[in-house]
């Protein structure tokens, strides 16, 4: 079982990065599968999503000398239009981290801007666990 919560943790680390992984389907699949207590799939998967956006904050610390790089993940554009909406709504932003394309610019940004890592984390998991929950309950519906 340990493996199981393992492996959904592990593709919501790593899909919270830029690698193309969906943590989704690994947890629809669960749940629809029956696998795993929800409760405690829904914490794995937003715990580990939430580490995954803490690695972008702290490449948005070093976003300066980073940027240039040829692997970094985030092009010029998608990090210039992630900050123009971060200077607009400010940290608030960083309950949408779990969007596609730029929810990890927006991560970046706020590492850039040097939001309080307190701050970041309560933002970003609770934007990634209400995420998560819907996923749940839609898969716990589909299953009943």
């Amino acid at each position: 079982m340990a493996a199981l919560y393992g492996a959904l943790f592990l593709s919501a680390f790593l899909a919270a990065t830029v690698l193309p992984v969906s943590s989704e389907a690994v947890l629809a699949g669960m749940i629809v599968s029956g696998r795993g207590d929800p409760a405690l799939l829904l914490a794995v998967a937003t715990i580990g999503n939430t580490l995954g956006s803490v690695v972008n904050w702290v490449l948005g610390r070093g976003i300066d000398t980073l940027r240039n790089k040829s692997w970094f993940p985030v092009t010029a554009d998608r990090y210039e239009q992630a900050c123009r909406t971060f200077r607009r709504f400010g940290g608030w932003t960083l309950l949408f981290a779990w969007l596609p394309v730029v929810g990890d610019a927006f991560t970046l940004a706020a590492g850039a801007a040097r939001v309080n890592l307190g701050v970041f984390v309560a933002l970003v998991a609770t934007g990634k666990a209400a995420r998560y929950a819907v996923i749940l309950a839609a898969g716990l519906w589909a299953t009943a």
